[in-house]
């Protein structure tokens, strides 16, 4: 029988469901009050990240006065769309709810949360429980009708009309029969009821909560740092695009995702240093490649003796047979010859004797960059100008951007630009270089940034690292900052490197590939092992920021084929690859970190071992978090050690462990589950 049909029983219904209402204003005061939401960045003022594909896990307080039960759903939709999907939300102990959702491609997508108060499951519950005490009912389940009735007219179909019919059934009870009780206490009549329930009074949390969706890519990846003119084949000649492509073969042959280039811009000659950044430059001296911008062209041109925007194109394009990308330092400044200078002087900050104030970071100065003033009058001029830089890479395939110092540039214009470029080129992805104050490198990853560079490079001690990699991936910080462990750059070459050879480079590369989902080296000289600094700096000695350079990549003593096993690692193993926090375990020596990686699916698990000395074999017991790995306390359990071979059967959480930097200075083990005795142990599949 239809909803619309009109029936006696039917009007009598509606009329004792309205019966008792009364008009306090236009709308109702809600009930229920929602708080605690996570995640949410400063209050909905910034997304949190995702990557297609991944879930996201909302968690919730909700309460309302008395004893009356709650139901409430998560709401989401992609920014484009005005309907939205609900997932149940899961009621928990101490009014903590729960839901989750999975996102789909690059892009934005919304979520919020309705909670409401529902009569018709807390009538139920106490239905049931007078039932049980033998309490007569007729008059609750005359109530029940009246609930019932109004859901019929909400629902559609053949459950609109079953609902009817049960509205009426009960309606009809003149007593406790049990066909009535067993109806009225059915799971489902609750479920039907769920469904359709009176949601008019919800509450509804939505202050603009935002998932800004990226591809792969953005979370996880192995870079590759080098300097395009330093790729000729032999000493004593500036390297062209074609030269490059041999160091793309060997980028690729060694398992990186990504390879990175210093600005390959023209170089200014005002001001250009010298070796060493030595303030006067020869006549052969190239000058640092952050000095952008000469007769040539600009910040939208290639250095001529790299080739033409033919060449680079040829280069990327092989970059991607190889299955690699190219990512593209963006260095918003000027050398005192860009074209820019000339052209919109506006730009520039003038001094009172009319010169341009150039770069400065006392006691350093750069007397080869002109920064820009981004409040000047013609600020839309310049912000325009700058955005239509990156869409100039855009169009030559590159969709990849290491961003230089970002933290001395306004906030504001990273903000607009990011999402003007993404609203168009959602595949694109930023990489923050901003060694600045923790809250500054944060606001960055807020605002836009896919990943950030780190503190990694300055914590070598174990508690440091610790509790910086805990900081990194607890949230909330862990909801918008993507860390990119780069364990060295051609900025940093921190003392440890300088000091602990072979072993020190080969630990920081373990830690790097292993505690975050992205890391890179600065290549040829952390594969060579360079630990030559200019006294008292972390600078490189003889830096390929002032200096063509010739690398003998069969020197020996490298480590390409450490490189390259540890990136193997990393793509074969689904705990590095899609896996959870590391899980950091208790060891008795200092000398010694120790950590796990589970894979979110599965029972995939990592464990590796690090000796942080590299001059000295250091040993002790290490107690592995077997609960969280899905291990008893008394299994035994294999662990292969991917990094140096070797095959060891353990028994329980505590274990010995034992490392000679002079051989390896880390095991990177796979834990091998369900191993119960020494004659499954060479078996063991």
């Amino acid at each position: 029988m239809p909803i619309g049909d009109s029936q006696k029983s039917g009007e009598g219904l509606e009329s004792a469901s309205r019966r008792g209402a009364a008009v306090v204003g236009a709308i109702a005061p809600r009930r229920v009050v929602i708080t605690r939401v996570e995640p949410e960045i400063d209050a909905g003022r910034h997304p949190i990240k995702r990557v297609a594909g991944e879930w996201v896990e909302v968690h919730a307080r909700a309460i309302t006065e008395g004893h009356d039960l709650l139901r409430g759903v998560l709401l989401h939709r992609r920014e484009e769309e005005e309907a939205w999907t609900e997932e149940p939300l899961d009621r928990l102990p101490n009014d903590a709810w729960s839901g989750r959702f999975r996102v789909g491609g690059p892009g934005q997508e919304r979520y919020a949360l309705e909670v409401w108060v529902d009569p018709f499951e807390t009538w139920q519950a106490g239905f049931r429980k007078k039932v049980d005490a033998g309490v007569d009912v007729i008059v609750d389940i005359q109530e029940a009708a009246a609930m019932v009735w109004d859901a019929a007219i909400r629902a559609e179909g053949d459950e609109a009309e079953w609902l009817q019919h049960a509205a009426e059934d009960l309606a009809r009870a003149r007593g406790p029969e049990e066909r009535i009780v067993e109806l009225a206490r059915s799971d489902r009549l609750g479920a039907a009821m769920a469904r359709h329930g009176d949601r008019s009074q919800a509450t509804r949390y939505d202050p603009g909560l935002v998932v800004q969706v990226e591809r792969p890519r953005a979370r996880i990846g192995a870079w590759y740092e080098f300097f395009p003119r330093s790729c000729a084949s032999e000493p004593g000649r500036h390297g062209h695009f074609r030269d490059c492509e041999a160091r793309l073969e060997h980028a690729a042959r060694m398992g990186f995702d990504v390879v990175y280039l210093p600005p390959i811009h023209p170089i200014g000659r005002s001001g250009r240093k010298g070796p060493n950044n030595t303030p006067h430059a020869g006549l052969s001296d190239p000058g640092s490649p952050w000095a952008i911008g000469a007769e040539e062209g600009g910040h939208r041109s290639v250095h001529p003796e790299l080739g033409t925007l033919e060449d680079f194109d040829h280069f990327v394009e092989r970059a991607r047979e190889l299955g690699l990308e190219v990512a593209l330092d963006i260095a918003f400044q000027c050398s005192p010859d860009h074209p820019w200078v000339r052209e919109h002087p506006d730009w520039f900050r003038q001094r009172p004797d009319g010169s341009i104030h150039y770069a400065e970071n006392p006691p350093k100065r750069y007397e080869d960059i002109y920064p820009f003033e981004f409040d000047c009058k013609d600020w839309q001029g310049l912000w325009n100008a700058l955005r239509d830089v990156i869409l100039f890479w855009i169009d030559h395939d590159v969709t990849i951007f290491r961003v230089d110092n970002p933290h001395t540039k306004p906030f504001a214009f990273w903000e607009w630009l990011i999402a003007e470029v993404r609203r168009d080129h959602p595949e694109t992805i930023w990489l923050s270089e901003a060694f600045t104050r923790p809250t500054v490198l944060q606001h960055l990853a807020k605002i836009g940034f896919s990943q950030s560079y780190t503190y990694f490079t300055w914590r070598n001690r174990r508690d440091d690292l610790t509790q910086y990699v805990r900081e990194l991936w607890s949230p909330p910080i862990s909801e918008y900052l993507r860390p990119n462990f780069f364990a060295n750059t051609p900025d940093i070459l921190h003392e440890y490197l300088q000091v602990g050879g072979r072993a020190a480079f080969m630990a920081r590369l373990v830690l790097a590939a292993t505690l975050a989902d992205s890391y890179g080296i600065y290549g040829p000289p952390f594969e060579l092992c360079i630990g030559d600094a200019v006294p008292g700096t972390e600078e490189y000695l003889d830096s390929e920021k002032y200096q063509v350079r010739w690398w003998d990549m069969d020197h020996p003593g490298q480590i390409t084929s450490i490189v390259a096993r540890i990136n193997r690692i990393r793509r074969e193993q689904p705990a590095l690859r899609d896996g959870g926090a590391p899980l950091f375990c208790e060891v008795d020596n200092e000398e010694l970190i120790a950590f796990a990686r589970r894979a979110r699916e599965g029972d995939s698990s990592i464990l590796v071992v690090v000796n942080l000395d590299p001059h000295h074999a250091q040993s002790g017991w290490l107690r592995v978090p077997t609960l969280e790995l899905g291990l008893g306390e008394r299994d035994s359990f294999q662990v292969d050690d991917l990094l140096g071979g070797g095959r060891y059967l353990w028994s329980g959480g505590h274990n010995y462990v034992a490392l000679d930097p002079a051989i390896t200075p880390a095991h990177v083990f796979l834990i091998r589950h369900r191993v119960h005795s020494e004659n499954d142990f060479e078996y063991f599949l």
